[in-house]
């Protein structure tokens, strides 16, 4: 995930190739034919924040080894996941030649790869670019872009993972101690966050107290219900052992009471204990109804503005919010809170966990530019761009040791959360992408919808959800 809207923008600036003394290794880029007079223009399907950074990109592109003749022309997309991937679906169905390259989620890179629709890289990938892809960069974020052959279909561009954002000043205010407890790295229980929540919301007076994204699309499955069930020691099918497979053979464990819980835990968030299935002990009434129809920067915009205490999104959220324009230092990070222990839970997980999300780039297979979208890849690899992304929009380096350098944490905002980011990628949760998972996550969004909404009780609503996973688990059996 971590799709953001046009209208955020960069919040810092600096001479950002200041910061790169204290890294190596930077791309190398192949001669080829492309490195002619001949100009060449490589479209990038990508997004509005992508594109708004795109002249500081070419430019450093070029610095990376990038042939001066090949220029990007990046193409800001729909913000919205499962829309793209329709999009992307059309395009490569239709067997048009553009755009060249593509910024694909890592949720569902892997459908495309299985229907042979991406270019595979090894074989066009220099081995340096290739070996620094595969052993250095966030491991489960590779797994997304590799195909079951082994080979590499796109190159990450940013790993992603769930945070909780929290108004320190209020919470402080309200008699708790984020700093002293290290809530930046040790998490909390969602009991604890509750009232927490509570506490600050009606002693500061703010309307929201919760802020995430629940309506009824792609990032409900993957990301927010994912995580919810997660911390609570639930799993769709039976753990991480069974998140890819094999379709038809693995548990289907939707139904247990930790996935049930977790959706009565939402459900007094919204609602209190006037709902018939609230939850004791959990301060109640702290979400408003609205993210039933809030996705990422709906819901970013009321925390943002200074009008909530919690708010889930992922790190670009973190640039802006961080911004002196908008809350500053006043701005807190933390991981995504918990219920229940790995230990408690039945199938092995538990704790802090965020779903991962992230974005790779991959190239059009009937693309007319394949060896210059090539070059492009490997510039991308560069540290100085992604030092750059991180600085400029947020975009977390996919390379392991470029996330934990001295440069990254010299970056203003983003730099001084780096082990938090860390903290929450060590327990990243994919979503259970198969090729199943396309109807398995329209009837996850619809029926969690319907019970966050309170049209159904929590137990029916999974027990109505087991059957549904059970029949698609049979009919795509292999």
């Amino acid at each position: 995930m971590g799709m953001q809207n046009e209208t955020i923008r960069r919040v810092s600036r600096r001479d950002f190739l200041k910061t790169t003394g204290a890294i190596g290794g930077g791309a190398i880029i192949g001669q080829s034919a492309s490195a002619q007079n001949t100009p060449i223009s490589v479209q990038w399907g990508a997004d509005a924040d992508l594109a708004s950074v795109s002249g500081t990109l070419q430019q450093l592109l070029w610095e990376a080894g990038l042939p001066r003749n090949i220029s990007i022309d990046i193409i800001a997309g729909t913000e919205e996941t499962d829309i793209r991937e329709e999009q992307y679906t059309r395009w490569l169905s239709g067997n048009l030649s553009e755009p060249d390259m593509m910024l694909t989620d890592s949720g569902w890179t892997l459908n495309f790869v299985v229907r042979d629709q991406l270019l595979a890289l090894d074989q066009h990938l220099s081995e340096s670019v290739r070996n620094r892809v595969k052993n250095g960069y966030f491991e489960a974020s590779v797994s997304t872009a590799t195909g079951p052959d082994g080979n590499l279909y796109a190159v990450p561009l940013y790993p992603d993972f769930g945070m909780m954002l929290y108004r320190k000043d209020l919470v402080e205010q309200a008699g708790y101690d984020p700093e002293g407890e290290n809530w930046a790295e040790n998490s909390i229980t969602w009991e604890k966050f509750s009232r927490a929540t509570k506490d600050a919301m009606e002693q500061s007076g703010v309307p929201y107290g919760f802020t995430f994204q629940a309506s009824l699309y792609e990032g409900l499955p993957c990301c927010d219900f994912n995580e919810f069930i997660s911390t609570w020691g639930g799993a769709y099918f039976g753990g991480r052992k069974y998140l890819f497979g094999p379709i038809g053979e693995r548990p289907v464990t939707i139904a247990d009471p930790a996935v049930v819980n977790s959706i009565r835990m939402i459900r007094t968030f919204l609602r209190g204990q006037d709902d018939p299935f609230a939850l004791d002990g959990y301060a109640g009434s702290i979400a408003p109804t609205g993210v039933l129809q809030w996705n990422e920067d709906t819901s970013f915009g009321p925390f943002g503005a200074g009008d909530a205490v919690m708010h889930r999104n992922w790190p670009y959220a973190i640039n802006s919010a961080g911004a002196e324009s908008a809350l500053g230092d006043r701005l807190g990070v933390m991981p995504i809170p918990y219920a229940h222990t790995e230990k408690q839970s039945t199938y092995g997980v538990g704790g802090s966990t965020s779903a991962l999300g992230g974005w790779h780039m991959a190239i059009n297979p009937n693309s007319a530019k394949i060896d210059a979208a090539i070059q492009v890849l490997e510039a991308m690899t560069d540290d100085r761009i992604q030092l750059m992304l991180f600085e400029e929009i947020g975009l977390l380096p996919p390379e392991v040791s470029v996330l934990e350098s001295q440069a990254a944490k010299q970056i203003p905002i983003m730099g001084s959360h780096v082990e938090t980011l860390r903290r929450a990628g060590e327990n990243a949760m994919p979503r259970p992408v198969t090729v199943a998972w396309a109807q398995e996550s329209t009837k996850t969004a619809e029926l969690v919808h319907t019970s966050y909404s309170g049209e159904m009780a929590p137990d029916a609503a999974m027990q109505e959800l087991q059957s549904q996973l059970e029949e698609i688990e049979q009919y795509n059996r292999l």
